[in-house]
């Protein structure tokens, strides 16, 4: 059963909530998010990415800047920029995209089910992203970027969440990218007490979006559990911020792939290559995008193509069967020489926020020639099954959008 607890979250002063909300600090370049402060010095960006208080001789990861981050929530917390309630309660969190609403519960979930896996994760994380996020994580003694987890809808949570957008929402804004952002507090005992008894009943819950936060958070918990030889289990710390959203809401966008190169062929002889394993139809100029799962966009010598998998490509594997495990072990790898696509500079992901027309002008700015595969986007229910065969996902399988904010939520540990 998951753990999902009420919190008493720390949250931007009523009026400053759209200064304040900031998109996670992994999305921006150092340049980018100087430019994001110095336009909005309230944007919690100045705190996830405290090196914008420095020039640039001081490394991103030198002590001074998580102690600058430390102090600046302490600062803004002590000036009033945010409050805390109460009593422990539950959040929605609802985020509207080009029409498309998707709501989430806020709540902290349990470290011990991470560790039981009853919170299941679809892709690795690597050790020197980690390192950043708990040290901002323990210097700051709170997580400030929700992570993004899903579950299986139930009736009695869709009924809640219908019920709680009747009542006027706390706050209601919509961020420079277009995003609706409303949040609603719940602090009814019945309501608390009937959201707690739902998650407990689940079996599982899926990272979607932020395993190294999460792993971040897991990791700061563990340490001071063992920092703290009165360790009960029910300390802040044993607990991470999560917003957990029901599957049939959730939309994951497609991760393109960028080939620098052609790894020495000709792109007459990959079109002969690729003819042998999927149905090739010329498209001309217009951009591809694929239809369904089985077919792929590709952008060759200033044209398009679609390419349908042949029945022999085709597997029921939760993993090898993911569109974009076939492309990675039989084209990527033997064909362009992507042999891990994690380290090798020659391949890069374009998110299908993007678009399609960023592939073209990418390819078309390379000084050798290039190519780019539009993929179809993996399904959340593909998602689910990987992580319940315990398996991992290729790299940059999956993109989800809208991207949850940070400093909307902060859990003090």
């Amino acid at each position: 059963m998951a753990d999902i607890r009420p919190f008493a979250a720390y949250r931007p002063v009523k009026g400053k909530e759209d200064r304040i909300a900031a998109l996670p600090y992994d999305v921006y370049s150092r340049a980018e998010a100087k430019v994001v402060v110095e336009k909005n010095p309230e944007s919690f960006l100045a705190i996830d990415r405290a090196e914008t208080s420095f020039d640039d001789s001081v490394d991103t990861y030198a002590d001074e800047v998580y102690a600058k981050a430390a102090s600046l929530l302490n600062e803004r917390i002590e000036k009033g920029d945010f409050v805390q309630d109460e009593a422990p309660c539950y959040y929605l969190y609802e985020l509207t995209m080009d029409g498309r609403v998707q709501t989430g519960i806020v709540g902290c979930a349990s470290i011990e089910d991470y560790e039981k896996q009853i919170i299941k994760k679809h892709e690795n994380t690597r050790a020197d992203k980690e390192a950043d996020r708990i040290r901002h994580v323990d210097t700051c003694s709170a997580q400030t970027g929700p992570i993004f987890l899903a579950y299986r809808q139930v009736d009695s949570l869709r009924r809640v969440m219908s019920e709680t957008k009747k009542k006027e929402a706390l706050y209601d804004f919509v961020s420079d990218d277009g995003i609706r952002h409303r949040v609603f507090v719940i602090n009814g005992e019945e309501d608390i007490r009937m959201i707690r008894e739902a998650f407990r009943n689940m079996d599982a819950l899926y990272i979607a979006d932020g395993h190294h936060r999460c792993a971040s958070a897991v990791r700061v918990g563990q340490k001071r559990r063992a920092e703290n030889p009165a360790h009960s289990g029910e300390e802040d710390y044993n607990f991470f911020l999560s917003v957990i959203f029901p599957d049939e809401e959730l939309m994951i966008m497609d991760y393109n792939r960028l080939l620098h190169d052609l790894n020495g062929h000709s792109a007459a002889e990959l079109l002969d290559a690729l003819a042998g394993l999927f149905d090739i139809r010329e498209e001309g100029t217009e951009p591809v995008h694929p239809a369904k799962k089985g077919e792929i966009g590709m952008y060759l010598g200033k044209k398009w193509y679609r390419l349908c998998m042949k029945d022999a490509l085709l597997n029921s594997d939760p993993v090898d069967g993911l569109d974009v495990a076939i492309l990675q072990d039989k084209v990527l790898s033997p064909l362009f020489g992507i042999g891990d696509p994690k380290t090798d500079k020659r391949i890069e992901f374009i998110g299908g926020i993007r678009g399609l027309g960023e592939l073209v002008r990418r390819v078309d700015a390379l000084p050798q020639e290039g190519a780019a595969f539009a993929m179809y986007p993996t399904s959340i229910s593909e998602l689910f099954a990987v992580a319940d065969a315990g398996r991992l996902m290729p790299p940059k399988s999956t993109w989800f959008e809208p991207k949850l904010r940070s400093g909307l939520f902060i859990h003090r540990i």
